[in-house]
């Protein structure tokens, strides 16, 4: 997406050594981050710690209008430097004097300084921009869910680009302010805590806040017309749940699954350890989609998660990514493991918890229900490729990898880790391998092999592999000696099959129609 610098010719090779050392050291920042699944994502020579979004947004339209201040660090001596943003530029500044910029490919904005910025200067970039997030289509799709009566932005693994300028990336995580300006009797939903709200010339401004490092994909933004309850936790931290007016048969399920947000926060807590953020909820808009995300405190469902009536599983699996893919995120995508195989785990704890089918029982029964003949084990959930990202076997092979871990070191290592992980990495962002170290620090077990075994091998772990692991070891069939039998089908197998469209981030209608179709089956990204 950029064109490469071209080696200056001898005669300017000699004007050059005329120019100060420190001058000539200043060099563009990449492009892309560096994650070779996105190589377009994100952007080099700079780290943002806040983002200041200062919106104003007309649902009859579409249009959003924003100003947006970043602060960011510089990490080399820059001479230029992107942001990732899809909308119309209309003026770039930086520490308050204008810049020239320029796009490029889908969604860079070239920034130029007017005066080169040192290594470990601290800056401020203010971008004004406007457009109409539906009708910016990157690779044929869109991030943004034009809904009856307002927007939403929520989606994985991009969804900035389609709302505000940003390093597009997990690795670069920052505080959020969101000021966002709404037609009076529309509200607009954001991260974290609402500081305040104010009525003026029909207008009403919301201002939302999250204190805490915050990826860019899991910023959310929600304009329309909702019905909101609020409630605090026992620690004070406020709650915030707002359902769409126009869910039809969907309405009472939600509600139904999504009022129990913080009894399962205050379950999660005591396996995973104190709840990392400022604010707890979840929002259900009038959109056609099909999946759930895990945006910061306040998590995105679709009213299609609710067709088959309540399910506390979902809640379950998007408020246990709020310490494992939100506080504790991904190094690069490759990583996706970190995330979903501990969201989908926890869905088997829960289970456990209501009786409903132990995680070994769960273990046990995806086991066998895949032959080993079935794609299902092709996919490497510890590095499955961004064309199975969000593949099934990322969840429940990944969730099974855990139950292998659990039997080799036994619950009360397993449950310290589970624990101890998101405390000691909190904030932060980590490698599958940085997992497996933590895992064999703590159990004093060397446990490379096992993850091997389960997360990286394209293969269905053979029988005697598996019962080694505790896997399908303990059920014979009577007809057919030394043959295992199929374990029953655990009592909360549907209820967690129906959220296995839970990141099918449709990219069209007709998928999002078909995937309704398939709810116990899960789907490539």
């Amino acid at each position: 997406m950029h064109r490469r610098l071209i080696a200056p010719s001898a005669l300017a090779a000699s004007l050059l050594l005329a120019i100060p050392a420190s001058a000539a050291d200043f060099t563009p920042g990449s492009p892309g981050i560096g994650d070779p699944y996105y190589p377009a994502s994100g952007n080099g020579g700079y780290d943002v710690s806040h983002y200041d979004l200062r919106l104003k947004y007309q649902p009859k339209t579409d249009l959003l209008e924003g100003t947006a201040t970043i602060l960011a660090t510089t990490k080399q001596n820059l001479s230029r430097f992107n942001l990732d943003l899809g909308l119309k530029v209309s003026e770039v500044r930086v520490n308050g004097t204008k810049a020239r910029f320029a796009t490029s490919g889908d969604h860079e904005l070239e920034v130029t300084p007017a005066t080169p910025l040192e290594k470990g200067r601290t800056i401020s970039v203010v971008v004004r921009y406007a457009g109409k997030p539906s009708e910016l289509k990157i690779g044929g799709w869109t991030a943004w869910h034009r809904t009856p009566d307002g927007g939403v932005a929520a989606q994985e693994p991009d969804s900035a680009v389609w709302w505000f300028p940003s390093n597009d990336h997990p690795l670069d995580k920052a505080t959020f302010d969101v000021s966002v300006s709404v037609p009076d009797g529309t509200q607009a939903i954001s991260n974290g805590v609402l500081q305040s709200q104010s009525s003026r010339l029909g207008w009403t401004r919301y201002n939302w806040r999250s204190n805490k490092p915050q990826a860019t994909y899991l910023a959310t933004l929600a304009v329309g017309k909702f019905d909101i309850t609020t409630d605090k936790t026992d620690k004070g931290l406020p709650v915030l749940n707002a359902y769409s007016k126009d869910l039809g048969d969907n309405a009472g399920a939600a509600r139904a699954s999504i009022e129990r947000t913080k009894e399962v926060a205050e379950w999660l807590e005591e396996v995973f350890g104190p709840y990392p953020f400022n604010a707890l909820g979840g929002y259900v808009p009038n959109v056609t989609s099909g999946y759930a995300l895990e945006t910061q405190t306040r998590p995105f469902y679709s009213p299609r998660q609710f067709a088959n009536g309540a399910n506390v599983s979902v809640v379950v699996h998007e408020l246990a990514h709020q310490w494992y893919g939100d506080s504790v995120s991904v190094d690069g995508w490759k990583d996706i493991w970190v995330n979903e195989g501990f969201a989908r785990y926890s869905q088997w704890l829960w289970s456990e918890k209501e009786g409903e089918g132990t995680a070994q029982e769960l273990a046990d029964y995806v086991y066998a229900q895949h032959p080993a003949d079935d794609a299902f084990w092709t996919v490497k959930p510890g590095d499955p490729g961004p064309d199975h990202q969000f593949d099934i076997a990322v969840y429940d092979r990944g969730a099974l990898a855990l139950q292998a871990l659990r039997n080799e070191i036994g619950d009360e290592d397993f449950f310290t880790i589970l624990k101890g992980w998101p405390t000691e990495r909190a904030y932060g962002n980590a490698k599958v391998g940085d997992f497996v170290k933590y895992a064999e620090r703590v159990s004093g077990k060397p446990l490379a092999e096992l993850f091997d075994t389960w997360l990286y091998q394209p293969s269905k772990p053979a029988a005697p592999t598996a019962a080694e692991a505790g896997i399908a070891a303990r059920s014979r069939s009577a007809d057919a000696p030394g043959a295992a039998a199929t374990p029953a089908q655990p009592k909360s197998w549907k209820k967690i099959a129906a959220t296995n469209t839970i990141h099918d981030h449709d990219h069209d209608q007709n998928q999002e129609q078909n995937q309704n179709q398939n709810q116990d089956h899960g789907h490539d990204h």
